[in-house]
């Protein structure tokens, strides 16, 4: 089985630990943004497709490899879809989790059930070059409740305070093998390299043969 090398546009610790496990065993060999001299980008897009663009073109850019980005984020129905783009500096530009999630909980206050309704979504990003015309992009959505308490000591972000229904378990709770079954970013780095086998960048088999584009795979 070949391998191709791809750099992971991003620096958050935990994202790079779940990219990297759903991506190995897919043949490809995932280098993280920090092994570069790559400049941080400003997430100034209105959306979260946009937004991992500009990351992607930008590790690009800096390593002269493929990249592969995501950007993803919290939307609440009762903040009319808050956080959103802005989930990792919802209580500001260096606000911690723990700041971003006690603001949330303070924007929630008095609410109940159905009225605490969430999900997280995800837009996954694959730029074979800089000027690529036509990136791959899947987007997947985790549906759950915002919970009046954090609960788990797992994840990262908002895990802690967000109740996959199925399992009954907060984010927090679930085990990585689990949460990379279910979870927005694992749904579409899956949707992901499902696309860039039927594109032949990636084949099915898990070799790398090739960056023509092909029918089928979902483009922007």
């Amino acid at each position: 089985m070949s391998t191709r090398d791809v750099v992971l546009a991003t620096r958050n610790a935990g994202k790079v630990r779940e990219l990297s496990q759903m991506l190995v065993p897919h043949a490809f060999h995932v280098i993280a943004l920090d092994k570069f001299d790559v400049p941080d980008v400003i997430e100034s897009a209105p959306t979260f497709v946009e937004n991992a663009l500009l990351k992607a073109r930008s590790a690009a850019v800096a390593t002269g490899l493929p990249a592969i980005a995501d950007d993803s984020g919290l939307e609440v129905d009762f903040l009319d879809g808050a956080p959103g783009v802005y989930s990792a500096r919802y209580a500001g530009a260096n606000a911690s989790d723990e700041q971003n999630v006690e603001l949330l909980l303070q924007a929630l206050a008095g609410t109940r059930g159905a009225a605490r309704s969430a999900r997280f979504r995800c837009a996954a990003v694959y730029l074979p070059h800089p000027l690529h015309p036509t990136p791959v992009v899947c987007q997947a959505c985790w549906e759950g409740f915002i919970l009046q308490v954090p609960r788990g000591e797992g994840g990262f972000g908002y895990d802690s305070v967000f109740l996959d229904p199925t399992s009954g378990l907060s984010a927090a709770e679930l085990s990585a093998a689990a949460k990379n079954c279910v979870s927005h970013r694992a749904q579409a780095i899956r949707a992901l390299v499902q696309a860039l086998a039927q594109a032949q960048i990636l084949s099915s088999a898990g070799a790398a043969p090739s960056l023509r584009a092909q029918p089928g795979a979902d483009r922007i």
